[in-house]
């Protein structure tokens, strides 16, 4: 993986990972999901990235969509 991209975002949950994604596609962020999830038993993370000259605004922006 690049060394421009961060992972700013977590979860096990890969409607919610499809969720923040789009949100941050609303605020002109491009990211990239990354399931490492085993497709059997539903372990594993969903990981979000973006441009690490994003990092701060996203990690905002997510904050925010977590208190609606």
């Amino acid at each position: 993986m690049g060394t421009n991209l961060v992972n700013i975002f977590s979860t096990d949950k890969p409607y919610y990972a499809e969720l923040i994604r789009q949100m941050l596609s609303d605020h002109q962020i491009h990211s990239f999901i990354i399931n490492k999830q085993d497709s059997a038993y539903k372990f594993g993370d969903i990981d979000i990235f973006v441009h690490r000259d994003h990092v701060i605004r996203a990690k905002m922006l997510i904050r925010e969509f977590e208190t609606l």
